[in-house]
């Protein structure tokens, strides 16, 4: 009688598999292929769930900048007035701020300016 491969191995492979749908040509069908092109993914996919967090808080700073500068300011003189000001927002709330309310963006900066003097 010959041996076949056991339900857990069969399992671990489906598995395998049905995180390789979609893949193209031998990397959804190659044992070998799709073990090693499943890998390298959620190795990208680990790294640049961080990436996206940097990627993210770069946007929002070069926001906050060019605002910020339209109204007289660095972003570096900006956030130390906010600390000073004791006004706790986080930059993407202030991204926010600067693009749908910059009235509200006004007086973020007017109370910065006035923490700093």
């Amino acid at each position: 009688m010959r041996t076949t491969i056991g339900a857990a191995r069969r399992r671990k492979k489906n598995r395998l598999f049905q995180k390789a749908k979609g893949y193209a040509g031998g990397r959804n069908r190659l044992y070998r292929s799709v073990k090693e092109t499943v890998v390298r993914a959620e190795a990208f996919a680990f790294r640049d769930r961080r990436v996206r967090k940097r990627e993210f808080r770069k946007l929002w700073i070069i926001r906050i900048n060019a605002a910020v500068r339209e109204r007289g300011m660095r972003y570096s003189e900006f956030i130390n007035g906010l600390l000073r000001a004791n006004i706790e927002l986080d930059r993407k709330s202030l991204s926010e701020i600067a693009i749908a309310d910059p009235a509200a963006f006004d007086a973020i900066v007017a109370k910065a300016k006035a923490a700093l003097a």
